[in-house]
């Protein structure tokens, strides 16, 4: 199983961007998607996760800026970013929990992180 993500870069304080990240191989279900991020000398936090039903939650500094969603059928998840702040530089990581058979447990898996730098 792998999750390759996509879609950062560089961008200008208020701007926009969109991540996304898919998961392939083996893969019978997967539960909860979300994206984290990991500042220079800060601990990787939750930014934002999605379960396979019901509610997005989002981190205190990102609500009403930053919306999670997920396309089932193509097994990814993505995350609008929008009036972006130079505190939201970072790295991105996808993760996502999911079952690659019926006899193996529900197992948390990463993507490669991208990197997201806003200029003020």
């Amino acid at each position: 199983v792998q999750l390759q993500a996509s879609g950062g870069g560089l961008v200008q304080a208020g701007g926009s961007l969109r991540l996304s990240c898919t998961a392939s191989g083996s893969i019978l279900s997967i539960n909860a998607m979300g994206w984290y991020r990991q500042a220079p000398g800060k601990q990787r936090e939750l930014v934002a996760s999605i379960p396979s039903g019901g509610s997005a939650k989002y981190a205190d500094s990102v609500k009403g800026r930053f919306t999670i969603s997920r396309d089932n059928a193509k097994n990814t998840v993505y995350l609008q970013m929008n009036s972006l702040k130079p505190e939201d530089t970072a790295v991105y990581y996808c993760n996502a929990g999911l079952k690659s058979s019926w006899s193996l447990p529900l197992t948390n898996y990463w993507g490669q992180g991208t990197q997201v730098t806003v200029s003020s």
